[in-house]
This record gives C-alpha cells, sequence and structure tokens, in this order.
C-alpha cells in the first residue's frame, strides 16, 4: 500500500474537526478501524476511513446512535432509510416541545397553580387519537348510539364535524380553549344542555316562538339583532334596550299579547330555549382549537336577545 495514502490520527483530526481522543475511541469501537499501522506502532488511515468518520461525524450530529451508524456503515441499513426514521422522531419530539412552550406559556400568563398546571399537562399530553376518543365519548354519552331510541344522528353528526383537533403547535389560547373543553365534555350538566339545544342548531329548525310570530317577524328579529351586535351594541345599555322594546312591542301585536315585564320574561324563555351560555361557550372553544375565523355572523342571535330581554346587568357578558 501507497504510504502517501494513509493519514495519521492526528491529520484525520485535522481534516474532520474531531478530536484525536474520538477518533481514538471510534477506532478502539471497531467504527472506524485503523487500515494499518507505522513501523513505530500509530494508526494509520486510509482514505476510506477518512470518509467513514466524515460521514459518522455527520450523522452523530443529526442525533443517531452509534449503534445505528454503525450498521449504516457496513451497509446493513440505508442511510436514506435511517434517516426517515429519524426525521419522524425529531418531528414528534418537536410537537411535544412546542406543546410544552404552549403549556408553560398558558401557566407563565395564568398565574395558574399546581393542581391546573398538572391538569392541563395530563390533558395536553393525550394523542390525537385519545383526544377524538375523548370526543367521541361525550358525543356517544350525549346523543346515544346509533340505532337506539334515544339517538339524535342530526346533533350527533353535527358534533362530530366541528370535532376539535389541537395542532401540532398550539398557541397559548388554543391550549387554554382545549383544556376548557376537555373539562366541560365531562361534566353531566353540560350534556343535558347540549342535548337540550342541539337540535335546534343541527336541524335549523324554528323555535315555538319563531313559529307563532311567522316567518317575517322572525327574519326581522334576526337581521336586526345581527345589526345591533355588529355594531357592538351593548344589551344592556340604552341603545340595546331600545331596540329590544320594540320587538317587544312588535311580538306582543302579533300574538295579541300585553307587552308587559311579564311577557318579556316570557319571550327570554322560549328565545332561550335554543341556546345556553354554556353551550355557546362549547362552539367557541371549538372554534379557537381548531383555529377557525370567527365571524360575527355565526354568533346566534338569541343570547343577545335573551339577555336583553331579561336586562341582566349581574350576569355579565358571555364568556
Amino acid at each position: 500500500m501507497d504510504a502517501t495514502t494513509l493519514h495519521s490520527i492526528g491529520e484525520l483530526s485535522r481534516r474532520t474537526g474531531l478530536s484525536v481522543r474520538t477518533i481514538r475511541f471510534y477506532s478502539d469501537a471497531g467504527v472506524v478501524a485503523p487500515t494499518t499501522r507505522s513501523p513505530a506502532g500509530h494508526r494509520l488511515y486510509d482514505p476510506d476511513a477518512l470518509l467513514r468518520l466524515e460521514l459518522l461525524r455527520t450523522l452523530r450530529e443529526l442525533g443517531m446512535d452509534l449503534a445505528t451508524i454503525r450498521r449504516v456503515l457496513d451497509r446493513e441499513l440505508a442511510v436514506a432509510d435511517v434517516a426517515a426514521t429519524h426525521a419522524e422522531a425529531l418531528d414528534l419530539r418537536i410537537r411535544v416541545l412546542q406543546l410544552r412552550r404552549s403549556v408553560l406559556r398558558v401557566v407563565a400568563g395564568r398565574g395558574s397553580s399546581t393542581e391546573e398546571t398538572q391538569l392541563m399537562h395530563r390533558l395536553t399530553q393525550l394523542t390525537g387519537a385519545q383526544r377524538r376518543a375523548l370526543i367521541d365519548d361525550f358525543t356517544h354519552g350525549t346523543f346515544g348510539t346509533l340505532g337506539t331510541a334515544d339517538a339524535d344522528p342530526a346533533a350527533a353528526a353535527m358534533v362530530r364535524a366541528a370535532t376539535p383537533d389541537l395542532p401540532d403547535d398550539p398557541s397559548p389560547e388554543q391550549v387554554a380553549a382545549w383544556v376548557e373543553l376537555a373539562e366541560l365534555v365531562g361534566d353531566e350538566d353540560f350534556r343535558a344542555r347540549m342535548r337540550r339545544t342541539a337540535g335546534y342548531r343541527a336541524t335549523g329548525r324554528p323555535l315555538g316562538i319563531e313559529s307563532a310570530a311567522g316567518g317575517e317577524l322572525t327574519e326581522f328579529t334576526r337581521r336586526t339583532v345581527a345589526e345591533a351586535m355588529e355594531s357592538g351594541i351593548d344589551p344592556l345599555g340604552d341603545r340595546g334596550q331600545a331596540v329590544v322594546d320594540d320587538l317587544v312591542r312588535r311580538f306582543a301585536e302579533v300574538l295579541a299579547r300585553t307587552p308587559d315585564t311579564a311577557f318579556r320574561d316570557w319571550m327570554a324563555r322560549q328565545f332561550g330555549e335554543a341556546h345556553d351560555p354554556r353551550v355557546d361557550r362549547y362552539w367557541r372553544l371549538v372554534w379557537i382549537v381548531n383555529g377557525w375565523q370567527t365571524l360575527a355572523d355565526l354568533y346566534p342571535v338569541h343570547p343577545w336577545l335573551v339577555r336583553a330581554l331579561r336586562n341582566d346587568r349581574d350576569a355579565g357578558p358571555p364568556r
């Protein structure tokens, strides 16, 4: 063998940037064995050993373990296959780190307690399949199973179509919304509220008061309240009360009732049938988790109208 093609361990160190100690370790491990030794007993390496060492350094920097690298260098494994496997593992690790970062930001921003922090961590650690299973359990438990007498397929289909799906890199707002959602769907009182109101949203059927008042007044009411909401009119303020006073007068005239306090309370109960603050909160949380644009015209008008009718200043705005 031509001695000019051989490199000392010091020369390998200069060419690769690896320390002599590291190269000696790889040699002793048999990963990059010396080609021969000099008469004085020093290790010498041929160009192929240099290439193996450079590839080894690259793969180590990419996070591969030494046992896997040995199999790649010995051509037992294709570097492309190993790279694909490690890329998938890194993707998973990155998603976990992104999720942890978002949880920590929520904890820092909200000043969460130890218990809340632990709950948040457990819920966000669920896999996508586990999160979907959580919503499936809520859907079956709330609307029944297909084929059974208590099933409500339209409502169940609506909930499934809007299944909350936490992204790989969620914002702190999305993490907080998912945690609140997960707690909400496990609450039996909330399930009863959802069961009572979801049918209206799923089928689009009118309320009893809307059927009695007729399509013209119903459409006028929805349009008027939607415009008030888009204008930012407070349902408890003077402008909001003026809007609802006019509507009360119109409904009383059509239904042949007296527009007094009792009639306003009756209207509030009627319009409140299809909506519940906690159910409306559920849909807002779904929009946040899924990153959907929350268009103003997607918000139901009935909750605004009910608040204005009740004029409940102690209730506070919907969350």
